[in-house]
């Protein structure tokens, strides 16, 4: 069976509750887990000086602190049931590469994640990423829906 599961986390409700499922079932299954929350680097898509009016350094420090908050609160919730875990913060342009990239340096056998995340109007004309982490990769993918 399963003795390394992946949960990717982008903090919204329907990942929270897919990472609720995915502890149990590391829990149920005396797995391994790992939590991965994956964050766009900083780009600029203006020129000149409304670009400099954000530094990216700045974003970049913002988004690391966000990510640990997040992956914090992730991994008390796999505390609360028992399970041990470790935590990754990866950023990348393309999720769906971060998530399966990571899934194998770490050896996972599964990857948990909701059916659709905080992608907004992107996620619905490029598709979500999970589904491009289905398609694209070879590690199994359980998808937490509501």
């Amino acid at each position: 069976m399963f003795r390394h599961l992946l949960i990717a986390v982008d903090g919204s409700d329907l990942s929270d509750k897919a990472l609720r499922q995915g502890v149990a079932l590391a829990k149920a299954l005396k797995a391994r887990l790992s939590i991965i929350h994956v964050t766009p680097p900083w780009a600029s898509i203006a020129v000149g000086e409304i670009a400099v009016m954000f530094p990216p350094h700045e974003y970049e420090a913002n988004m690391t602190a966000a990510a640990t908050e997040l992956l914090a609160r992730a991994s008390q919730v796999a505390e609360a049931a028992g399970v041990t875990c470790s935590v990754v913060h990866v950023s990348d342009p393309n999720p769906y590469k971060a998530i399966l990239a990571t899934a194998q340096e770490r050896g996972c056998d599964l990857i948990t994640m909701g059916s659709h995340g905080r992608r907004g109007i992107a996620g619905l004309l490029l598709g979500s990423e999970t589904a491009k982490t289905l398609t694209h990769g070879k590690v199994p993918v359980l998808v937490y829906r509501e």
